[in-house]
C-alpha cells in the first residue's frame, strides 16, 4: 500500500540542490549587483561581473556548505524555526567573506579593508535575502513536492 505525503523528513535530492542554489544565485546576482551599483563609482559591467564572479563562489560554496549542516542538524528542513535559521544564514556568509573579499578588491580597485567594509554591506544584505528566499522555499517545497512513501 503506498500514500502521498508531504516531503516533511525528505531530504533534498541532489538534482533538488542544485536547483535550489540556482535560483538563490539568480537572485542574489540581481541584489548584489544594483547594490554595488547603487553605492559604489563603477560601471554596470563592473558591477556586474564582480556579482557574476561571486555568485559561482557562493553557489560552490552554498552547495559545500548545506551539505555539512544537513548532515550535523538533520531535523526536516521546513521545521527549522527561527534561531537555527539565522545560524545557518550567518555562519554560511561568515564563511564566504573569506574568499569574497580580496575579489572585491581586485574587481573594483579597492584596498583590502574597503573591500571588507564593501563585503560585509553586501553580505547583510544577501544575509537578508537568504533567510527570505530559504523560508520561502522551504514552505514552498511542501506544496510542491509530493513524495510516495510505503505504509
Amino acid at each position: 500500500m503506498s500514500a502521498t505525503t508531504n516531503p516533511t523528513s525528505t531530504p533534498m535530492s541532489v538534482k533538488e540542490r542544485l536547483f535550489h542554489a540556482i535560483a538563490f544565485e539568480i537572485g542574489a546576482i540581481l541584489v548584489a549587483t544594483i547594490l554595488v551599483i547603487a553605492f559604489a563609482d563603477t560601471k554596470m559591467s563592473s558591477a556586474l561581473f564582480v556579482s557574476v564572479i561571486m555568485v559561482l563562489m557562493a553557489m560552490a560554496w552554498n552547495f559545500v556548505f548545506n551539505l555539512g549542516f544537513d548532515k550535523i542538524f538533520t531535523a526536516p528542513r521546513e521545521t527549522r524555526g527561527l534561531g537555527l535559521r539565522i545560524f545557518h544564514t550567518i555562519s554560511f556568509e561568515m564563511g564566504l567573506l573569506i574568499f569574497t573579499i580580496p575579489v572585491l578588491a581586485w574587481v573594483l580597485g579597492l584596498s583590502l579593508w574597503q573591500a571588507f567594509f564593501a563585503d560585509v554591506g553586501l553580505t547583510l544584505a544577501i544575509t537578508v535575502y537568504a533567510l527570505i528566499f530559504n523560508w520561502i522555499y522551504d514552505i514552498g517545497r511542501l506544496k510542491f513536492i509530493k513524495v510516495k512513501v510505503s505504509v
